[in-house]
């Protein structure tokens, strides 16, 4: 049986909250680092969020909260390479992390007839929340997403581009953007821990053939 509990994180946990970290820090990073370059930090804000189902309902709730694109950061699953592990301990791990951005655009009419589309203004607030993302994940500094030791590597698999439905028509149209990332890190298992053994007494005896045997006594209790 296993002599411990299992009282700790999978790595896989660990890499999730890293990445959506590291966005958290940059993204108040960005926005100090745009006023001081004369900009609009708003350009630059992001919501961060982890393992949510609907985490763009909050604009659907509340129209006004629809300043700054919503990024989901969530797990998705694991491959474990065999041939680069070992049965006992360690199981050398790919993991995909979804990191999902959500723009909205409200459509609006405008002076001298003109018209603002929500939807395409969703999909430019994803597709510039997507691109703030790869940057800064992808960043030099983050080569290991700060996990050196744990991580070996990280890569963007893909960004593709999603439509967020709506249960009745509205103003505001939601579009999403995904980056699918790969992180390589290990998982470690639960391991035996030997019980130390305390000798007592030890003697060697003869055989009648010759043969030299040990004669030994333990202690097999635990100082407590």
């Amino acid at each position: 049986m296993i002599q411990e509990l299992i009282n700790k994180q999978d790595n896989f946990e660990i890499v999730r909250d890293q990445i959506a970290s590291i966005l958290v820090l940059e993204t108040a990073n960005q926005q100090a680092l745009a006023v001081a370059a004369g900009q609009d930090p708003a350009l630059w804000n992001l919501k961060i969020y982890s393992e949510r189902s609907f985490p763009w309902e909050s604009y659907l709730n509340d129209p006004s909260n629809s300043d700054a694109p919503i990024v989901n950061v969530w797990y998705d699953n694991s491959s474990f390479d065999k041939s680069r592990s070992n049965s006992i301990e360690r199981q050398d791990t790919n993991g995909i992390f979804n990191i999902d951005c959500h723009g909205v655009g409200v459509s609006q009419d405008i002076a001298e007839g003109g018209h603002v589309s929500g939807d395409q203004q969703a999909a430019l607030n994803a597709q510039r929340a997507v691109r703030l993302v790869r940057n800064m994940i992808m960043a030099s500094q983050y080569t290991y997403l700060k996990l050196r030791g744990l991580v070996g590597s990280r890569w963007p698999q893909a960004i593709s581009m999603f439509q967020i439905k709506q249960d009745s028509p509205t103003a505001q149209s939601i579009v999403g953007a995904r980056m699918t990332m790969a992180v390589r890190f290990n998982e470690f298992s639960p391991q035996y821990v030997p019980e130390t053994l305390e000798l007592i007494s030890v003697g060697i005896k003869r055989k009648e053939t010759g043969e030299l045997i040990l004669l030994a006594n333990y202690d097999y209790t635990q100082d407590t």
